[in-house]
């Protein structure tokens, strides 16, 4: 979530992106090339990322990409304040969503982590400002040199994690985090 991936000016192939990014077709590039390793700064995408690495787990990220706009669509433009008020109603409308992945605990815990979400916003003043501080406001960068050396957490994935999971996020593994 933070910068999970300034970590990887790592294994390139030819055209100058990691192996993983040429796998998906033009999706999975753009993707790779605008989006991953790009710190993000704005509560919005955060919640965004937060939204989607959630309905990840256990999936492929190319699988959640083909799905984004449908997510977009199902939760309120990914607009915190309005999934925060989604009720059980909602929630049982999106599990029959076949835009989404239809995992009714992935869908709760959305609405779950919308809440702490701006429970958080309240406490610092942004969740940019929270995540951030777990790194110090810089973007970690580290210098893999194959794709195998990458970690799939870090000391401050595994504290945001915890942090996040004491406040009542869910689907916030370190890993997804990372």
């Amino acid at each position: 979530m933070t910068d999970k991936n300034v970590a990887a000016s790592e294994a390139l192939n030819e055209a100058g992106r990691c192996d993983w990014g040429d796998r998906g077709g033009e999706l999975l590039r753009r993707y790779h090339d605008t989006e991953w390793g790009v710190p993000v700064y704005d509560d919005g995408k955060q919640f965004e990322f937060l939204v989607l690495e959630g309905a990840q787990a256990g999936l492929s990220w190319l699988t959640v990409l083909r799905k984004r706009e449908a997510y977009r669509s199902a939760f309120a433009g990914f607009d915190p304040v309005e999934v925060a008020r989604f009720g059980e109603q909602e929630i049982e409308a999106l599990v029959g969503n076949s835009g989404i992945i239809r995992n009714r605990l992935k869908i709760a815990s959305t609405v779950t982590n919308a809440r702490a979400f701006l429970e958080i916003q309240e406490e610092f003043g942004s969740f940019n400002a929270y995540i951030w501080g777990f790194v110090d406001g810089e973007p970690i960068r580290n210098r893999w040199k194959t794709m195998s050396e990458l970690p799939a957490t870090s000391t401050q994935s595994d504290k945001l994690s915890k942090d996040l999971k004491s406040r009542g996020f869910k689907f916030v593994g370190s890993t997804i985090v990372y």
